[in-house]
């Protein structure tokens, strides 16, 4: 593996959309590492299909709860092992608990905040020190268009995809002078295994709704996150790109 190669960290990056993203960064040449919070077999299949690629890339596996401090850690160490440096932090890692607040449970609130919200803190507070030293960096937040929009029966996950948009902003504004982005990528309707369970009913009723009259694909969320962390985005910072099909407007 040469040296020279920039390092991408992505948490989430077991399965969907975070999978995608891994997978894209590897075939950019990049060394990769997949966070996960505990399934095995999908991380080593997501690693695998990175493999296939055929480009000879560095790639690590961590698993580990990104609310705690510990796996936040160990994924940067991690990342910085490959070259002393990380030019990119995807903070993709989340869950769900929806319930109408009604019925939501404290700890549904809690858990949903902690993973979504407190985690990419934690990974973002600890991937800005070697950004800064090495002057360069760009970290991307997987936010959601019900952090812009809300929806019912997802208290906690709106408010865990709004303050990632919120705290996205408040990083940019920070660190823009040393030469570090920090944007959210808000997707829609999304093919993944959470709506692969849905009735062919259901969703063309999903798709009249949506401009684009489909829903997207992990791909569209890895091209948009390819697209920010490129050299050559970066006077983008500090926004919030829908990659939804129009479903905001």
């Amino acid at each position: 593996m040469e040296n020279n190669r920039k390092t991408a960290l992505v948490t989430g990056a077991g399965r969907g959309i975070g999978r995608e993203i891994a997978i894209a960064f590897y075939k950019k040449g990049y060394n990769v590492v997949i966070g996960y919070a505990g399934n095995d077999e999908a991380a080593n299949e997501t690693k695998k299909l990175c493999e296939s690629e055929g480009v000879l890339g560095g790639i690590s596996l961590v698993k580990g709860d990104v609310s705690k401090e510990e796996t936040a850690k160990k994924l940067i160490e991690t990342a910085l092992s490959f070259t002393g440096k990380l030019e990119v932090l995807v903070n993709n890692a989340g869950i769900t608990r929806d319930n109408l607040l009604a019925r939501m449970t404290p700890s549904d609130f809690d858990s949903v905040i902690d993973t979504n919200l407190r985690g990419a803190f934690l990974l973002s507070q600890m991937a800005i020190r070697p950004m800064m030293k090495q002057r360069f960096g760009r970290i991307i937040s997987i936010s959601s268009v019900v952090g812009v929009h809300g929806n019912a029966g997802q208290v906690n996950y709106s408010a865990s995809k709004a303050g990632l948009i919120g705290m996205t902003k408040s990083i940019a504004k920070e660190l823009a002078a040393r030469n570090i982005t920090a944007n959210a990528i808000a997707p829609g309707m999304i093919e993944t295994d959470m709506t692969g369970v849905l009735s062919d009913d259901v969703k063309e009723k999903i798709n009249a709704q949506i401009p684009a009259k489909r829903m997207g694909s992990s791909k569209d969320v890895a091209n948009a996150v390819l697209f920010l962390a490129d050299e050559n985005s970066g006077y983008i910072t500090g926004q919030v790109l829908a990659v939804d099909g129009g479903m905001g407007m």
